[in-house]
């Protein structure tokens, strides 16, 4: 048997295959009624009710409702994830502000598109539900590790001012965690910058939810996509991002 033969993958068997879909219409069905119910209220009894099957066999599959949350949220991420990618990749590589609102206005895009999704990852915890990290941390990261490399890729073209906010000092346990930070990702930007881009991380997702979950009002402002292009232009000059 050659290298090539030995090391080549198995397509997935027929019970494979079988799997992995209802797996799929289990996580399918699990965001409509996330979207009908909530994510308090998920029953993975109602699922099997409308996969046309009992809930024995449905546990087979998902083992409880926690385990269905998670594979929401890991869904939720990842297509998230996903969008933030696509929409980053078709900025050229020199352009960190394109980047930047690219990356930003595909958050506000599926956040508007799939509220309920947005809420159970970025809203309000779910009672007795606790998301098993060593599961959810990689894709639940991967919009902010996008967006650190973003500024880090800016600083290191000399396109991101380290000094638009001279004067801040950074107190001594914060730059003890921004040094945890920086050797963890291989960043090159100072304290400073790091500081702000968690500034920018914060206030890009808090005026996405400000948006997505009515805290406006319905009359305060009308021309929502003119203030989050405002917001992001202010957020550029917080972090110094030329452009």
């Amino acid at each position: 048997m050659t290298s090539v033969e030995s090391t080549r993958v198995k397509p997935p068997t027929p019970r494979e295959r079988a799997r992995t879909q209802t797996i799929a219409d289990i996580v399918r069905l699990g965001r409509e009624h996330l979207a009908l119910h909530g994510a308090a209220a998920l029953s993975l009894r109602a699922v099997a009710r409308d996969l046309g099957v009992v809930s024995s066999a449905v546990y087979r599959y998902v083992e409880n409702r926690d385990e269905l949350l998670t594979l929401l949220l890991i869904d939720g991420y990842n297509e998230l994830g996903d969008e933030v990618d696509a929409a980053v990749d078709s900025v050229p590589e020199s352009d960190f502000a394109g980047q930047f609102r690219a990356l930003a206005t595909a958050v506000r895009a599926w956040a508007i598109r799939e509220p309920a999704s947005y809420a159970l990852l970025f809203g309000s915890p779910v009672p007795g539900y606790q998301a098993p990290g060593e599961r959810t941390t990689v894709p639940g990261t991967r919009v902010i590790v996008r967006l650190v490399h973003i500024f880090d890729a800016a600083f290191r073209a000399g396109a991101l001012d380290a000094e638009v906010s001279p004067g801040v000092v950074i107190p001594e346990g914060l730059a003890a965690d921004l040094a945890a930070i920086r050797t963890e990702m291989n960043l090159a930007a100072p304290d400073a910058s790091l500081a702000r881009g968690v500034l920018v991380w914060t206030s890009l997702f808090g005026a996405v939810s400000f948006e997505v979950f009515g805290q406006y009002g319905p009359d305060t402002f009308k021309a929502r996509e003119e203030l989050f292009g405002h917001q992001l232009s202010v957020l550029q000059g917080v972090v110094g991002l030329q452009g």
